[in-house]
């Protein structure tokens, strides 16, 4: 249980108190937030030019930042939905003057596909339509990416454990060292496990426990604390619904 003291500058967390002035509260406090948002669907409120994303926006913002540290030939994104992402990226691809986005989904339905080649930057965006993990599939988006390329992956389709982990081996070799592969959605099932719109399982089976077992097995790969590129605050860590789900390629 949560109370909350403005008057005294506390919160109360299941008999501790602790001040509203510390990193702890906070992170206490923004999970909460998050387990809230994800009741009411408050990340199905955003669109990005013209187009529903739904993402957190401090999600998208420290998407970009891994964007613009990398700055990858090609992001290639599972889960396509209404296509916000997909523009997301390409209009980071856009800005840095390189860059091109993938987008795979099991269901491109015909109105957001419409939509997306519709959309003034669909030059930088390529569709391909089937399973993430479709021996298939995995080909076509390797064969779009040329050996001298290093992608950036965002997972976003399917978010089991066995799901996210077999997209993980299908589209590590196209991370090169230093780039990212990302698992969206973890943090933010663990902390609204309890929801009543949340799945049965979903504290354990979730992004974050495939990219553990991934990490254990790839060494080549690390899972890194929560970059802040620029940081004047108290926090050591990203408020993120992703967070615990990124791997860099460190060799």
């Amino acid at each position: 249980m949560i109370t909350i003291d403005q008057e005294a500058g506390t919160v109360s967390v299941n008999g501790r108190t602790l001040s509203l002035n510390s990193a702890e509260a906070f992170a206490i406090l923004s999970d909460a937030w998050m387990d809230a948002a994800i009741r009411v669907r408050h990340p199905y409120t955003f669109t990005w030019m013209g187009r529903p994303v739904i993402q957190f926006a401090d999600d998208l913002l420290r998407l970009q930042e891994l964007v613009f540290e990398v700055k990858p030939d090609v992001i290639v994104e599972t889960g396509v939905a209404h296509g916000g992402s997909l523009i997301f990226h390409a209009s980071l691809c856009k800005i840095l003057g390189r860059g091109r986005v993938i987008g795979v989904d099991i269901e491109i339905r015909p109105h957001n596909r419409a939509a997306i080649e519709a959309h003034p930057l669909a030059p930088w965006i390529t569709l391909i339509e089937g399973s993430s993990v479709d021996p298939g599939v995995v080909q076509m988006v390797k064969a779009a990416v040329q050996p001298s390329e290093s992608a950036l992956v965002i997972l976003d389709s399917n978010h089991s454990t066995a799901h996210v982990l077999a997209e993980l081996e299908a589209y590590a070799s196209l991370v090169g060292p230093g780039s990212y592969l990302v698992a969206l959605d973890g943090h933010v099932m663990e902390v609204a496990a309890s929801s009543p719109i949340a799945g049965e399982h979903w504290a354990t089976d979730n992004p974050n426990a495939a990219v553990r077992q991934f990490a254990l097995e790839h060494p080549e790969f690390l899972s890194p604390a929560p970059s802040l590129p620029f940081n004047e605050s108290i926090l050591a860590q990203s408020i993120s619904g992703f967070r615990g789900g990124v791997l860099k390629r460190i060799r």
